[in-house]
């Protein structure tokens, strides 16, 4: 019988709890549990009373290289008091482990456990506090590049929309909408003052779905699989755009925000020209993060990826975005 090739699989959570046993020297009772199968799919691996987080990476999704500037990362932040999750190394002193799965060689990293739990709103009070530990990772990260993406307009705004077709009619108004928008940002990036806009490595996703906060308000940080080189403020621009989709209040969410953007400005102040650029690049990571769901469509975003949800997506997080902070793309 012919046995097919395949582009993607979940590994067995027990083989895979005995391949850590092994590697890491943990007990023999460790058990291993599937938590998400997403862009990477992460474990919990559970060693008696101590609990951790093994990412197993997607086929080709990351390189060698690029995962140990990842982790090159996490150690400087751990080793300078950021609370992040941070690698952890094998018995034989390995941060990164190499699994031959069906579909080809995939790369993994044990990493320690996030305490707390994910809170989709939180109070002003907390957003003070994680925007003072932004601002404290940004003074670390300033100027530092990595061997990994720079975010540019083209990787953003070009790029990510290259495969839109295949999954929005051209005539629909949300496909003219992006194109708009598109030459919008484009044109705004080119105006864009960069003797006043500092850089560095970025982490790109900072939200709610990747920190975790404990009942003494403790605020870790985890997920930098998008980390790459860019404009600090992309992180600001991202995460103020995601408490705008959390918080259904305008009040709320702008004394949110300011108390956000407080927190960041009460350890590194903030250019005018980073503050007048924070709405369009948060609408810039939008349009990339959409691109990431297309071009992961074979093996992650197919249960949710189609003609309607890119609509609604459009509709209700980008456009809406847009529209809130008068984003012209006619003008």
């Amino acid at each position: 019988m012919l046995t097919f090739p395949v582009t993607s699989s979940i590994l067995s959570k027990t083989h895979l709890a005995q391949f850590l046993q092994k590697s890491y020297g943990l007990l023999p009772t460790t058990t291993c549990k599937l938590l998400k199968a997403g862009v990477n799919h992460s474990y919990l691996v559970t060693d008696g009373s101590t609990k951790a987080i093994f990412r197993l990476y997607s086929l080709n999704w990351r390189t060698e290289v690029e995962i140990n500037e990842e982790l090159k990362l996490l150690t400087l932040l751990n080793q300078n008091g950021i609370p992040v999750s941070y690698p952890l190394t094998d018995v034989q002193g390995r941060y990164i482990q190499t699994l031959n799965a069906p579909e080809g060689t995939r790369f993994g990293v044990l990493f320690s456990f996030a305490q707390g739990e994910k809170l989709l709103t939180f109070s002003a009070d907390l957003h003070y506090k994680l925007g003072q530990i932004m601002a404290r990772f940004h003074q670390l990260t300033h100027n530092l590049t990595q061997n990994r993406v720079t975010y540019t307009p083209q990787r953003l705004l070009v790029d990510s929309l290259a495969q839109l077709p295949l999954f929005l009619s051209p005539e629909t108004d949300e496909m003219k909408f992006m194109l708009e928008t598109q030459q919008y940002l484009l044109r705004e990036f080119a105006g864009i003052d960069t003797t006043k806009t500092r850089r560095g490595t970025v982490h790109l996703d900072i939200w709610f779905d990747n920190l975790n906060i404990d009942r003494d308000e403790q605020i870790t940080l985890f997920d930098f699989d998008f980390c790459g080189n860019g404009m600090l403020c992309l992180d600001l621009a991202y995460y103020i755009l995601q408490i705008h989709s959390t918080e259904a209040d305008v009040n709320e969410f702008r004394q949110k925000k300011d108390s956000f953007l407080a927190g960041y400005e009460s350890i590194t102040a903030l250019s005018d020209e980073e503050k007048r650029l924070l709405p369009m690049l948060g609408l810039s990571v939008y349009f990339f993060y959409l691109g990431v769901q297309m071009q992961r469509f074979d093996d992650w975003s197919n249960t949710f990826l189609n003609e309607l949800y890119l609509t609604r997506f459009i509709n209700l997080r980008i456009k809406r975005w847009a529209d809130f902070n008068e984003l012209n793309a006619k003008r």
